[in-house]
């Protein structure tokens, strides 16, 4: 079985990202679901290098794009911690990931109060 993930970016005069869509084959969803950032990574085992595309639009939001980050940090501690049994190291990402959003939430409230 092959399952295939398209994935469709709309861009601006710049080649600044407007509009990100995408869907999956082996999805419920039939028609293409909208997100406002996106990570894709590879590991090349033959050169051992991850390669990435880390795009987002105009309108995505600071803290939308924190919390984007913070859950994107956790499900990787959760992937990691599944395919290594390394609990230890799964709960200091987990740990960051919890202090990075709390330090980003007192950051808003410093500037809000300013």
């Amino acid at each position: 079985m092959i399952s295939t993930i398209t994935i469709d970016v709309a861009l601006d005069n710049n080649r600044v990202p407007e509009q990100i869509s995408w869907k999956a084959s082996e999805s419920t969803a039939d028609a293409f679901r909208k997100a406002k950032g996106m990570m894709l990574s590879f590991w090349d085992g033959e050169d051992k290098t991850a390669m990435r595309v880390d795009l987002w639009t105009k309108d995505m939001m600071v803290d939308e794009m924190t919390d984007f980050y913070y859950q994107t940090l956790i499900t990787m501690a959760d992937t990691y911690g599944r395919a290594t049994h390394q609990n230890e190291l799964v709960e200091e990402m987990k740990t960051f990931a919890k202090e990075f959003y709390a330090k980003f939430r007192e950051n808003q409230l410093k500037e809000n109060k300013a």
